[in-house]
């Protein structure tokens, strides 16, 4: 019987699960450099993915342990923009199920632009529910940033039809009655505080995307407001812009 070619048996090896698979196994004793390769790269792919999915377990511990004790809402939520010079700060919760399979999702700030996009419409269609605030720039001038996120973190919740009656909270205690577990660094403990991490970044990336339209000089499409040295030197040129935060320095000083 002649034996596969080698693009034949990396061909198969992309579709296979298993190293117990039997052909898998028949291709052990073949001594071929290039089949010994395939079988490698094969093995490392399983432990990647065996990995993924053990760390995509961990992150669902909190979830797991609320449902058990009868929460059947439980929402995840997070914020993006409290550092930016400009543009709103905006908060996401999301609710999930047992059925939720996204093994990619994680911190936003671990991911890439492409990887955020992919995961962030897969988000929205998975989930029970999705919901965001966004307060501008003048509200966190007028609040101070932490009040502005806890306001627009507290709308978030008002808004859902499932109401939650447990939330999985990142670093920002919020002082309503919904009994809460506050994480630091969530995104990266919880499935369903980081899948609300990487909906609200990307809200608020084509929002400042947008912005960048009306204010080319700035750059907000790549810095999204925070303070770069294009960013700086455009507010030392150009001055302020309506959706800078005036009480955040050095913005005063440009006005």
């Amino acid at each position: 019987m002649n034996k596969p070619t080698i693009a034949e048996v990396k061909a198969y090896l992309k579709t296979a699960t298993s190293l117990t698979d039997p052909q898998v196994m028949a291709w052990a004793a073949d001594e071929r450099k290039g089949v010994q390769t395939a079988l490698n790269q094969f093995k490392k792919r399983l432990e990647r993915q065996a990995a993924a999915q053990a760390a995509f377990d961990q992150r669902f511990t909190y979830e797991r342990q609320l449902w058990a004790a009868g929460h059947q809402y439980v929402a995840g939520m997070d914020e993006v923009g409290r550092g930016p010079l400009a543009g709103p700060v905006v908060t996401c919760a999301v609710i999930l199920d047992e059925s939720f399979d996204l093994i990619g999702v994680t911190d936003s700030k671990q991911l890439s632009a492409s990887e955020r996009e992919r995961l962030y419409l897969k988000i929205v269609d998975e989930a029970i529910e999705v919901q965001l605030a966004v307060n501008d720039a003048p509200v966190i001038d007028d609040l101070n940033i932490y009040a502005a996120t806890q306001d627009a973190m507290m709308r978030t919740i008002k808004q859902f039809k499932h109401q939650p009656t447990h939330l999985i909270v990142d670093a920002v205690p919020l002082p309503f009655d919904y009994p809460q577990t506050t994480l630091i660094k969530g995104d990266q403990k919880s499935i369903s505080v980081a899948a609300a991490s990487i909906v609200a970044k990307e809200y608020r990336d084509h929002l400042m995307a947008t912005y960048d339209q009306l204010y080319p000089e700035y750059g907000f499409k790549q810095n999204a407001g925070y303070g770069t040295k294009q960013h700086l030197a455009a507010l030392a040129e150009y001055g302020v812009t309506p959706i800078h935060r005036r009480t955040f320095a050095p913005v005063p000083k440009y006005l």
